[in-house]
């Protein structure tokens, strides 16, 4: 990375312009029985599986034990808060994908790392249902190494600078309270990290 990301400007974005997003305005009756409006974000690339992406909680494992088991997050700049985010690799799934395939490709392209075998998939889960219906699931992945520790190559797209860190299961809430320069994403992750742990549990 030659220079550190930042936001130049924002500005308003007409709706026949958007890729990615589009505003509703949803009427519905409440409880009741009253007329109301609710304004709401939806994505325009969901698919028809209905889901629109899966965040991946991989679990790296020695068959040597020469390592602990660990998990892999990573740091990317978001622009709409304008810092960078220390969460899961994530990604929207594609036409024909289940979840579980969309979590290992997505994974091989942001980290390197191929999983294996699929240990447990989620229920649906949403993040801020008071502004958006976006929804994923969270796929957690086995990956199996040989002995050491590698570092195999990200396939990222142009435009996308994704930083890899390898964190010891049973250390990560303490890794991720060592961040001070980023935001951890606490929120939209609530339920990504308690799954964390229950694998740390089990593993």
């Amino acid at each position: 990375m030659s220079q550190e990301p930042r936001v130049v400007s924002v500005t308003d974005l007409p709706t026949n312009e958007a890729k990615w997003i589009t505003l509703k305005k949803i009427k519905y009756t409440d409880a009741e029985g009253h007329e109301r409006l609710w304004e709401v974000a939806q994505r325009k690339t969901r698919k028809s599986s209905g889901i629109d992406a899966v965040a991946i909680l991989a679990i790296l494992k020695s068959k040597a034990n020469s390592f602990p088991p660990s998990i892999v997050v990573v740091e990317q700049y978001r622009p709409p808060i304008g810092k960078f985010i220390v969460e899961l690799p994530a990604g929207l799934i594609d036409e024909g994908e289940t979840p579980e395939q969309a979590a290992i490709r997505e994974l091989e392209e942001e980290t390197g790392y191929k999983a294996d075998s699929v240990i447990e998939s989620s229920p649906i889960l949403v993040s801020d249902p008071g502004m958006t219906n976006a929804n994923m699931k969270l796929v957690v992945l086995n990956v199996t190494l040989e002995d050491k520790l590698e570092t195999p190559d990200q396939k990222l797209e142009s435009g996308e600078f994704i930083v890899r860190r390898v964190v010891e299961l049973k250390e990560l809430l303490n890794e991720l309270k060592a961040y001070d320069n980023c935001i951890i994403n606490y929120l939209k992750r609530i339920n990504e990290m308690s799954w964390s742990v229950y694998i740390s549990r089990n593993t």
